[in-house]
């Protein structure tokens, strides 16, 4: 990490690295080549509300975004939320594109993700970004995991406690 670098220049920095290290490809918007790999990722790619500060990629189909804040604006991670769900819903610069599911925000070193396929969509931190071979996983689903919850069938409450029965279903 260069001392010369502003706050904004080192969350982008620690972020590539995030990425990296889960798996992706980053890559500038001038130098664009999905066949790269399964899961790259784009910086500053063009939308019809502005440049996201990332765009993800799985198998060259857009499915994610990334807004990047700086580290002393972690506090406040979930006020751009509305922000990042505005580039998640956006039409990308030369794609016919459907609003983006997989939302995160981070600081390089505080990220929260946000799945828009769930039934209530809220933002949870984690400690990385996902692999590009898990989102790849999830859309190959119908429904996102909180989805598939809630269509769990009736529970059986043969042979169990009442307590037992309390806790599976607070579940």
């Amino acid at each position: 990490m260069n001392r010369n670098q502003n706050p904004e220049q080192i969350a982008r920095d620690n972020i590539d690295k995030m990425l990296r290290d889960s798996g992706w490809v980053v890559q500038s918007k001038s130098k664009i080549n999905l066949s790269a790999n399964i899961g790259v990722a784009v910086r500053e790619y063009q939308t019809n509300v502005g440049p996201a500060d990332y765009v993800l990629f799985v198998n060259k189909k857009p499915v994610g975004i990334i807004e990047a804040k700086r580290e002393d604006e972690g506090y406040k991670l979930t006020s751009v939320e509305e922000q990042s769900k505005g580039y998640a819903n956006a039409k990308l610069k030369y794609l016919d594109n459907d609003p983006l599911p997989f939302v995160y925000e981070s600081t390089g070193v505080l990220t929260h993700f946000t799945d828009f396929r769930d039934p209530k969509p809220r933002s949870r931190n984690v400690f990385s970004f996902h692999k590009p071979e898990t989102m790849e996983k999830w859309l190959k689903k119908e429904k996102s995991l909180r989805a598939r919850l809630q269509d769990l069938p009736e529970l059986d409450e043969t042979g169990l406690r009442p307590a037992q029965i309390v806790a599976i279903k607070n579940l």
